[in-house]
């Protein structure tokens, strides 16, 4: 959150191996009545005031991605998977849920396992890698849900490696109805830690973390792409 100074009100979500997305809370814990965990989010040093998030955590994001590619052969390359999903517009009455180890906010159901449902002889890798891609935006969106009935609507900023695909971004833009905030550096996972050190000793400023003129926005411009 720090990395893309994600200010009271604003939310992040890492999309890595498993996605985390975090709420800034402000400086007041909240105990979530949706499925979300209360968590610390940073202090920048022993006087300062503690910042505190809501978090939602998912098992599986990118792995399922590696999970084409390693166990069925489906891409070579994880940078395959844009460009094959693109070939088709939906995904041809294919539905995912990648719950391989069970399934965490805001479910919490450690029995859940994977299913799809909906494949015909017309089903191509095209239309799988187009299922995998919007089952990733649609767990994130169950989160994003019930961080909405927690605290209203908010910004969404994205990181982590998976969102140098477009097309995911999109389709997350489109499910949830609103922009999605992609840094040009998308790894700020690493740079939170280093503006925290930074912070701490005073060798930075507020104003010296990246604002919004360093961002691409994804905003809803595929209508109808994933209708439920």
């Amino acid at each position: 959150m720090l990395g893309q100074a994600c200010k009271k009100g604003e939310a992040k979500s890492t999309y890595d191996t498993g996605p985390f997305i975090l709420l800034n809370t402000g400086e007041v814990p909240i105990k979530s009545g949706h499925g979300l965990l209360t968590t610390l989010s940073y202090k920048l040093g022993p006087q300062a005031q503690t910042n505190y998030a809501l978090e939602g955590s998912i098992v599986i994001a990118g792995a399922v991605v590696q999970w084409l590619r390693d166990s069925l052969g489906i891409i070579k390359s994880a940078s395959e998977i844009e460009d094959l999903a693109a070939m088709v517009e939906t995904t041809g009455g294919v539905y995912f849920v990648p719950a391989f180890n069970g399934l965490f906010a805001p479910w919490w159901r450690e029995d859940a396992r994977g299913v799809s449902i909906g494949i015909t002889r017309f089903t191509n890798k095209s239309h799988i890698a187009r299922v995998v891609l919007e089952s990733l935006c649609f767990q994130v969106k169950d989160v994003l849900e019930s961080l909405n009935n927690e605290k209203g609507e908010f910004l969404l900023r994205v990181n982590g490696g998976a969102t140098a695909n477009n097309l995911l971004m999109h389709i997350q833009a489109d499910l949830m109805g609103t922009p999605v905030v992609r840094p040009l550096d998308i790894e700020t996972t690493a740079l939170r830690a280093a503006y925290a050190l930074y912070f701490f000793l005073k060798m930075l400023e507020e104003t010296d973390v990246p604002t919004k003129e360093d961002n691409i926005v994804y905003k809803e411009i595929l209508k109808n792409l994933c209708e439920a």
